[in-house]
């Protein structure tokens, strides 16, 4: 009897000691998370109270800046950013689509395949102004394109495409193996399991991955000082002569963007109302990130019931 009723009090004391440590455990990473939020949401309020004057003024939106004087905006740039992303992504999402469907779905297990995956593992750690050197060595210098938008939209490529080759990878073999086998044993070719199974449901995955891509793409600026440029020529949106450099589309002009001209106010300091211009285009720059996250999260989900039905 009292052997059983020392071993009941181990238990007890065992049950004890655990759901204690389980408290402070969920204690101190409740303490973490809200730490980190409470970080997030300090710096973002921080930025779009400060630059909430200069966000919304159509003015500052989409006249061009200036150096000397006061009032100038941020037109030209922030076109210019929206036209980069566009391209990098036109670019680089079907090439790096392909290129996780050839790895996941036909690439022998090998040494190549293992030796292409370390090369995307290495292309993507590497530092943005690395890739922006680079891209002025072989587009700007070696092609002869000059500081463009072209130029800029290569090097931007360059990085972008391992980072959605993994997160695409990632993607498509987290769909259930079951689904891959039930496509093919219907009769479905290889391809078609893919088209018409895998990467519908793949999908959201494979948009989030877009997202964050397209965040990093928006935002960089060290590649595209080296590569895109630190001018904004005034642009004229009847001008369609694509050998002019006030020609909106003309992918061979230089094109600041915002975040480029925020590194640029700033280190030159020619711009009287500096503090008010640079908090303006942070402030616009952090809310088109979150405004194209969400309207891309929201088109995610449609494509997605779309490729499902069919």
């Amino acid at each position: 009897m009292a052997s059983e009723e020392s071993r009941d009090g181990g238990i007890s004391d065992v049950t004890k000691r655990l759901r204690a440590e389980d408290h402070v455990a969920t204690g101190v990473l409740t303490a973490i998370v809200v730490a980190i939020l409470v970080a997030l949401v300090a710096v973002i309020g921080y930025i779009l109270v400060s630059g909430a004057g200069k966000a919304f003024d159509l003015h500052f939106l989409t006249s061009k800046p200036e150096s000397f004087k006061a009032g100038g905006g941020i037109g030209p740039e922030l076109f210019n950013s929206f036209y980069l992303l566009v391209l990098t992504l036109l670019i680089s999402l079907p090439i790096s689509l392909g290129a996780a469907i050839f790895l996941t779905q036909y690439a022998p297990e090998g040494p190549v395949t293992n030796i292409a995956k370390t090369a995307i593992e290495t292309l993507s750690s590497l530092p943005s102004i690395v890739v922006g050197l680079f891209g002025m060595l072989i587009f700007v210098l070696g092609a002869g394109w000059g500081f463009s938008i072209i130029s800029g939209a290569l090097a931007l490529t360059m990085f972008n495409i391992p980072i959605l080759v993994r997160v695409i990878q990632q993607a498509l073999e987290a769909v259930p193996r079951d689904q891959r086998d039930a496509a093919l044993a219907l009769g479905l070719t290889r391809w078609e399991a893919t088209v018409h199974v895998l990467v519908p449901a793949a999908m959201p995955a494979i948009v989030t991955g877009v997202i964050l891509s397209a965040g990093r793409v928006f935002g960089e600026a060290a590649a595209l000082i080296y590569t895109a440029g630190q001018s904004a020529p005034a642009l004229d949106f009847t001008n369609l002569n694509l050998a002019s450099p006030s020609c909106p589309w003309n992918i061979f002009r230089p094109a600041e963007t915002l975040a480029v001209h925020i590194w640029k106010i700033n280190s030159e300091g020619v711009v009287p109302d500096l503090a008010a211009v640079s908090a303006g285009t942070a402030a616009v720059l952090m809310i088109c990130i979150l405004l194209f996250n969400v309207l891309a999260r929201i088109a995610g989900r449609a494509i997605e019931r779309r490729l499902t039905a069919e």
